[in-house]
């Protein structure tokens, strides 16, 4: 790991195509079935799901995972190119392990490998025993650059996505979509003809736009002006109820109105709560704080940022007796941990993030308003995010920086100009990051990414322009500051 560079993230190994070699592909799946195989989980013969994005170096990297599964006896069942929740969604049902190999939203120069126990995702506490596994890599199967050497072909696709669709097909019904027109904004998403055969499945018209033959690296949490652009360009054209999308991986959704606005991951999160009934939600630091001002659900459990520390509280919440108990991320991806029961209709539970069940979820819901989206959003409690990040920041640069403000929090706030825009610092959260809140009720939150170089910032306000305002000034503060 530490040769390499590839290391764990806020979700699974990440690193460079680079720096991801055969050798170490291999090195880090064989010590994830190593400690499966400690745990119970893995023996000869057990079947090992896996799959992979659309980036170009994602088949070079599942071809080192099946091998490394062969080299542990056990049997890689090759489910294609899915999405992320289709894949556990499988998975979790069998009860076997599985893996993921994507980068998620980060561009195709760095790619990644997602890994999940027999009936949930792989939580922090894995991460840690697993480095402590010894590899020995078999001798004569890889070259002096880390090559894979031995052929190893993928196994013909088993079908997951039949099962995917059917889960909300069954639950929302064949017309839960009926009289609505969807754009679907396909990119270069592993789940864009999914996303189609969903909203089909659910009786809605689903119209395909901007597929990409080259991966686009849509990030749900700081949408590129570009997909700014088109979604207002596609909601000038009046065709649309609303515009689909997701990241690479198809784990975090992007929704937009009819006017072509994206709707915020974390508002997108409090919908679906709502619409499902939850008794528990689990949501990182990082949320928009409507979710309280909603009191509507009655456990709010704050965790670190990234989907195993959701997993972790969301499960804690239903051994509390909170159940239903669910999560979501800023990003938009939502976790449900038990089996929801409503007119005698299972929703089987998915303790990992998905990009469908939200935007079901809130385009169901806008159907009680003749404003559709745009009106639903009026309901909730005026309170708005923006997030942006600083890329090319090396993460020990990061957490310098960010150690100096910890050191005087006042003082470094007065430089940034944060104190002149907000008011005096009333409040710090340091569960992931530095999180200030205002005298006047901003926020602003850094923290370094944890899944590229890159130092990312999180602003909360009264109003929506007052957050985009505040996000573009603190960013070029931040830059200054760590020129």
């Amino acid at each position: 790991m530490v040769n390499s560079g590839v290391e764990f993230g806020t979700s699974g190994a990440r690193g460079l195509v680079s720096a991801m070699t055969d050798a170490v592909c291999f090195a880090y799946t064989v010590g994830y079935l190593k400690h499966l195989e400690a745990l119970g989980e893995f023996s000869p013969k057990t079947s090992v799901a896996i799959a992979g994005d659309l980036r170009p170096s994602t088949p070079r990297i599942l071809r080192a995972c099946a091998a490394a599964i062969i080299w542990m006896k056990g049997q890689p069942v090759f489910c294609g190119f899915v999405p992320t929740p289709a894949l556990c969604f499988y998975a979790f049902s069998h009860g076997i392990p599985s893996l993921m190999v994507t980068g998620s939203h980060i561009p195709d120069n760095r790619n990644g490998i997602k890994f999940n126990r027999i009936f949930g995702e792989f939580l922090k506490s894995d991460e840690a025993i697993m480095r402590t596994q010894d590899v020995v890599l078999p001798e004569g199967w890889f070259d002096a650059q880390g090559a894979l050497k031995t052929n190893v072909a993928l196994p013909a696709v088993t079908d997951v996505v039949t099962n995917y669709i059917e889960r909300y097909r069954h639950f929302f019904g064949a017309d839960a979509l009926n009289g609505l027109t969807l754009g679907i904004y396909q990119h270069s998403a592993v789940g864009r003809d999914v996303l189609i055969s969903v909203v089909e499945a659910l009786g809605g018209k689903a119209v395909p736009l901007a597929r990409s033959d080259v991966f686009v690296s849509v990030d749900t949490e700081a949408v590129r002006p570009e997909d700014v652009n088109l979604a207002r360009g596609w909601g000038q054209e009046g065709l649309y109820d609303a515009i689909l999308t997701t990241d690479g991986d198809s784990d975090r959704p992007l929704l937009a109105d009819q006017r072509g606005r994206w709707i915020r991951g974390d508002v997108l999160g409090i919908l679906a709560a709502q619409k499902l009934g939850a008794a528990a939600v689990s949501t990182p630091v990082n949320s928009n704080t409507g979710l309280e001002q909603s009191g509507f659900v009655p456990s709010v459990r704050r965790t670190r940022i990234g989907s195993p520390f959701v997993v972790s509280s969301m499960m804690d919440a239903a051994a509390d007796g909170f159940i239903p108990s669910m999560g979501y991320e800023a990003n938009g991806g939502f976790l449900l941990a038990n089996d929801l029961v409503q007119d005698g209709k299972i929703l089987r539970s998915l303790p990992t993030r998905d990009a469908v069940l939200p935007m079901i979820c809130a385009l169901i819901a806008a159907q009680n308003y003749q404003g559709g989206l745009a009106e639903l959003l009026l309901t909730l409690p005026y309170r708005f995010t923006a997030s942006d990040r600083l890329k090319d920041i090396a993460t020990e640069r990061s957490r310098a920086q960010l150690q100096a403000l910890r050191d005087d929090i006042s003082g470094v706030a007065e430089i940034l100009g944060f104190v002149a825009a907000c008011g005096p610092v009333v409040y710090v959260n340091e569960t992931d990051g530095i999180r200030m809140i205002f005298k006047h009720g901003d926020i602003i939150h850094l923290r370094p990414s944890g899944n590229a170089p890159e130092l990312r910032m999180y602003v909360e306000a009264d109003t929506q322009d007052r957050a985009e305002n505040l996000l573009s000034q603190g960013l070029n503060s931040v830059a200054n500051w760590l020129a």
